[in-house]
């Protein structure tokens, strides 16, 4: 057994029979102890600015080259909300850890930065080893999820880490696992993880800048849609094979870690790459992204000083994205306004004339109802810190591309070695820019803002003229040209939708229609029907494709819309890929990457058993159904609610991966939006209780979820009137075999393999639970599915196993769909 671990067990013990709680000499804690949040706390410490710290576990150091860490709970500034973190603080003395100044004072770990709680807040290990912490009024905020995990205790090491352990000292979760915006000396970012710097130094909540491990090195993003890279720093990968380690994702998972003097990047055993210099020190380090995007780097000398800057984004200070705020113009440091007049009245103001580093607004907002009226104004010597996702054309396409998408504010073009052609950039959002400086950017590139035509002044009497004009002739119009203006605004209605598409930066290929018929030999091989239109197979190229053909086309129309402009924009491993649209005339058709094994529904309710999926298939296809539904709830940058999750829009490829299809429901949420009202929207026997509100988060998503992975583990429909009287609601037999202690009777009887993974099978069972739960403030979000799928996290176990029966009221027992509201009101897919 490991040292440490042996130290952690004897300590354990120690502390079951002889210390309290919480121990100054020990930072340790055991199961079932309980803290609240005042000033009952053994160590507290008050700053003039009015900052709190009420400490738990305190790690002391040794002596003044090293800070002490604790963790517990703090507040910045006027304290009205709290923060439970691990923070270092300064003196070695066990009465006293007050800083003789703030600067000593830094959290470098919290769990609750999104929601802070109040005085009389409580933080509990509980007797099945979970921490949770939880607010005044009892509302849990924040868990480890580790329930059931063995844990033995708590331990807060001298390094900052805080560990919950088991009985042999083993780490059951850590906090270096889920860093916030800091890194600590010997803590490692890894691959898919991040960190987000604050909104600003008193505002804790999730600002726009991150960093992030890709599979090929490390960026940092400014948030954005979609996100804007201001730095990267990539490696070439080449994954070695190395016998004594087993070649696993996570043996195989990039990743950098913080050590003195480098920022060192590798892939699984023995696999280094150039990583990132940094200033080394004798004295204790760490490193947070601030909330201006700088990693700066900070060393320990009785309090923490500013070392250096980790991130050298070229070509100065001016390339960081929000250094002269939005529309600003950064030039040595000094920011302004891009400064064309027109008709005596400037475009753009500044934001705050006392501090213009806060950047500028537009003097007049773009409309997109007046798209006639927007312009580009060109910028002399201006250039931007993002040049990616580019398309090759030349200068005045990429202009007019920008002009007919209204969501489009800027173009970037970047001239090539051919005068005629280079790249164009287009910008749904514009940060900082910077004035170009030759002797560093070895390119050149033009600068355009889209702008809104300023209306000129005029009086009272030049007024009265015009509006006497413009009625008479709009009488002149409706008497003689009514027909003709009908025609003309029916034509320049399907003009506008087919600009909708055109020129739009990472927006799918487009076909006509032409080419598409004869993709499908005149659509003539359907592959299904969903509730907007018939699927048919096809082919370009040597690439099979699938072809949606909007039928439906007032509900077409808008579904189509969602489809193109959601899909379109997003990519993940199971999310069916969108290839590419067609908008021609009337004709509106969605040309998707070809899933050879088609929809699930087709597998879990076939009625040859004989080939039914096993078990391990089973697994996988929820495994990859929760990835992608986690993407797109917690990694876009509006979380997108699919809303009609089912056997049918979840499609399998040759090796039975998943993919989530149909995004035509799909609704946008804003990440301050706790919820959004909408009018009902997807299948009966997946919708969530909460529809009966119209008040919908993407915990629907959750639910539906939920009721998929009951039929995949069954073997058949939630509601299936060919079953045995009592079993027609699977919801119900469910409820009873809950209560006759019998999950194993859901458990697809007609597959061998099933049965004989039947206790696996009820564990997801549980999990469909957890996500079925009547209060959608109970289910877990996808991310926390996903690792208690991955083995990482257990279930909840504190279910409310009444709650299913919630399903019946919106799954076609009740009378839901009987009153005024009727299905026809509704926009539900009817599938």
């Amino acid at each position: 057994m490991h040292p440490i671990h042996c130290f952690l067990l004897l300590l354990s013990l120690a502390n079951s029979l002889f210390l309290q709680a919480w121990s100054l000499d020990y930072p340790i804690a055991t199961l079932s102890s309980l803290w609240t949040n005042n000033n009952s706390l053994p160590y507290n410490a008050s700053y003039l600015d009015g900052s709190t710290v009420r400490a738990i576990l305190l790690q002391e150091s040794l002596g003044n080259s090293e800070p002490s860490f604790a963790c517990g709970f703090f507040c910045n500034g006027n304290c009205t909300g709290f923060l439970f973190a691990v923070f270092t603080v300064c003196g070695g003395s066990n009465s006293n850890i007050t800083c003789h100044n703030r600067t000593g004072l830094q959290v470098i770990w919290s769990a609750n930065r999104d929601r802070p709680v109040r005085d009389n807040a409580t933080l509990q290990l509980t007797g099945d080893g979970d921490l949770v912490l939880r607010d005044f009024d009892g509302a849990a905020v924040w868990s480890t999820n580790t329930s059931g995990r063995s844990v033995s205790g708590i331990y807060l090491t001298k390094s900052g880490n805080l560990v919950l352990y088991d009985s042999i000292g083993a780490s059951v979760w850590q906090s270096f696992d889920h860093p916030t915006d800091s890194l600590i000396l010997g803590q490692s970012l890894r691959e898919g993880q991040r960190l987000t710097a604050s909104v600003s130094s008193t505002n804790w909540k999730r600002g726009q800048f991150y960093i992030t491990i890709l599979a090929d090195g490390l960026y940092a993003f400014v948030d954005a849609s979609p996100p804007q890279i201001y730095y990267q720093k990539r490696v070439n990968v080449t994954k070695a094979v190395d016998s004594a380690y087993s070649q696993t994702a996570e043996n195989n998972t990039m990743r950098v870690t913080f050590t003195n003097g480098n920022l060192s990047i590798s892939v699984g055993p023995g696999t280094k790459y150039a990583g990132i210099s940094l200033p080394s020190s004798s004295s204790a380090q760490y490193m947070r992204l601030e909330s201006d995007g700088h990693l700066r780097i900070y060393e320990w000398d009785g309090t923490w000083n500013y070392l250096g800057d980790v991130l050298h984004v070229y070509p100065d200070d001016c390339a960081y994205p929000m250094v002269c705020g939005e529309y600003g113009i950064c030039s040595k440091g000094q920011c302004s306004c891009p400064s064309e007049i027109s008709d005596n009245s400037a475009f753009f103001r500044q934001v705050n004339d006392r501090q213009p580093n806060l950047g500028c607004s537009l003097v007049t907002s773009l409309s997109c109802e007046s798209m006639q009226d927007h312009q580009l104004l060109l910028l002399d010597n201006v250039t931007y810190f993002n040049f990616m996702d580019g398309w090759v054309t030349d200068e005045e396409t990429c202009k007019e591309a920008c002009l007919r998408n209204c969501s489009c504010k800027a173009a970037f073009f970047q001239y090539g070695e051919n005068a005629s052609n280079g790249s164009c950039y287009l910008r749904t959002q514009v940060f900082s820019l910077m004035n170009n400086q030759p002797e560093v950017i070895d390119h050149s590139s033009s600068a355009y803002l889209k702008v809104q035509k300023l209306g000129k002044s005029t009086s009272s009497k030049d007024q009265l003229i015009s509006a006497i004009s413009h009625a008479s002739l709009v009488i002149l119009v409706i008497i003689f040209g009514t027909i003709l203006i009908i025609l003309r605004k029916m034509k320049a209605t399907e003009m506008e939708e087919e600009e909708d598409f055109k020129g739009a930066a990472g927006m799918p290929a487009r076909f006509s229609y032409k080419l598409l018929k004869e993709a499908t030999n005149n659509f003539c091989e359907k592959l299904g029907e969903g509730g907007f239109g018939p699927v048919y197979e096809g082919q370009l190229g040597n690439v099979k494709i699938a072809v949606k053909c909007l039928s439906d086309f007032s509900e077409g129309k808008e579904g189509f819309l969602a489809e193109v402009m959601t899909i379109g924009s997003i990519h993940h491993i199971n999310l069916v890929r969108l290839i590419g649209f067609c908008s021609d005339k009337s004709h509106r058709l969605l040309v998707y990457e070809h899933m050879s094994n088609g929809s699930l529904d087709k597998w879990i309710f076939r009625k040859n058993r004989r080939g039914a999926l096993d078990w391990k298939t089973r697994c996988k296809i929820i495994t990859d159904v929760a990835k992608g539904l986690s993407y797109l709830h917690e990694e876009c940058r509006q979380k997108i609610a699919h809303l009609d999750i089912k056997p049918g829009n979840i499609l399998l490829d040759d090796n039975f991966n998943a993919k989530i299809s149909d995004f035509g429901l799909a609704k946008l949420i804003d990440r301050d939006q706790s919820h959004v009202m909408t009018k009902i929207r997807g299948t009966r026997g997946y919708l969530a209780p909460e529809w009966l509100t119209s008040s919908i988060t993407e915990k629907a998503d959750v639910y539906s979820f939920g009721v998929v992975v009951l039929e995949i583990v069954s073997g058949r429909k939630n509601l299936d009137s060919s079953q045995p009287e009592g079993s027609a609601n699977l919801f119900n037999l469910l409820q009873d075999k809950i209560k006759e202690d019998k999950l194993l009777d859901i458990v697809d009887s007609q597959s061998s393999d099933m049965q004989l993974h039947g206790s696996e099978a009820i564990e997801v069972i549980k999990l469909a639970i957890w996500c079925l739960q009547r209060d959608s403030n109970r289910r877990p979000s996808m991310s926390q599915v996903v690792k208690v799928l991955e083995g990482a996290t257990d279930s909840e176990s504190n279910l409310d196993y009444e709650s299913t029966t919630a399903a019946t009221s919106l799954s076609g027992k009740g009378d839901i769909f009987d009153g005024p509201d009727s299905p026809s009101a509704f926009l539900t897919s009817g599938r």
